[in-house]
């Protein structure tokens, strides 16, 4: 846990909210910029698109972006997409919020918390795709029930995702890989569109890779996606 005091009506969060201290330019990017694409899940439009100044064709969401450049991106990439990306570790969004401001993209929104909050405030099947990247792998038997990808949280991404939509998931640890895929391939929500092992030990043509996943990978990355049937 973090140290914080804990709400009873959140759901208990596991993992680093904090790191090395803000310096002066990052602390103000925080205070100045951050509430200029800051999402509230307890005050969230009915149609979750109208959160953006334009329209916008679709909804993606990232959960746990790290630095945010994955998010970016897929903005960049698509800039007829609205995306929303959730991150706790406030050292991570300080550096998107500085980029997303440095490169002018007016499609990406942040909730700087557990993405579970807004997972739970969204309507029904709002989102089109959906990425969990390399995210905590909790290696250690007894800390398991920490994954983000698992029994509790499947049927959260299940309800927010529309039929037709998918989820991307990835990892490097050989235990998380196992565990995605028997408990994402047990929910009937969910489809494994591989074919063969080549569909899942390279990343697809449309990812876009990260500092992390070219200096920092403990082990074999492995990319799978699942259609919300």
């Amino acid at each position: 846990m973090t140290g914080e005091k804990h709400d009873p009506n959140r759901p208990k969060f596991y993992g680093r909210r904090k790191g090395r201290a803000l310096n002066r330019s990052m602390v103000a990017v925080v205070e100045d910029d951050l509430p200029r694409y800051a999402v509230d899940p307890a005050a969230l439009p009915a149609e979750p698109t109208d959160m953006f100044d334009r329209p916008v064709r679709d909804l993606w969401l990232e959960i746990g972006f790290g630095s945010g450049e994955h998010l970016l991106g897929q903005a960049k990439a698509n800039p007829d997409i609205g995306m929303i990306g959730c991150e706790p570790f406030i050292n991570g969004v300080a550096k998107l919020v500085r980029d997303v401001t440095a490169s002018g993209t007016d499609t990406i929104r942040i909730l700087p918390d557990d993405a579970r909050l807004l997972l739970d405030a969204l309507p029904d099947a709002c989102i089109g795709r959906a990425f969990v990247l390399f995210p905590d792998p909790w290696p250690k038997k007894r800390h398991n029930f920490r994954r983000f990808i698992g029994p509790e949280n499947l049927p959260r991404l299940a309800r927010v995702l529309r039929p037709g939509g998918t989820l991307r998931c990835a990892t490097d640890h050989p235990d998380y890989l196992a565990w995605m895929l028997f408990y994402i391939r047990a929910n009937p929500a969910f489809r494994w569109l591989a074919k063969g092992p080549s569909d899942w030990a390279v990343p697809p043509a449309d990812h876009v890779r990260t500092r992390y996943e070219t200096k920092a990978l403990a082990g074999v990355p492995h990319y799978l996606d699942f259609l919300r049937v």
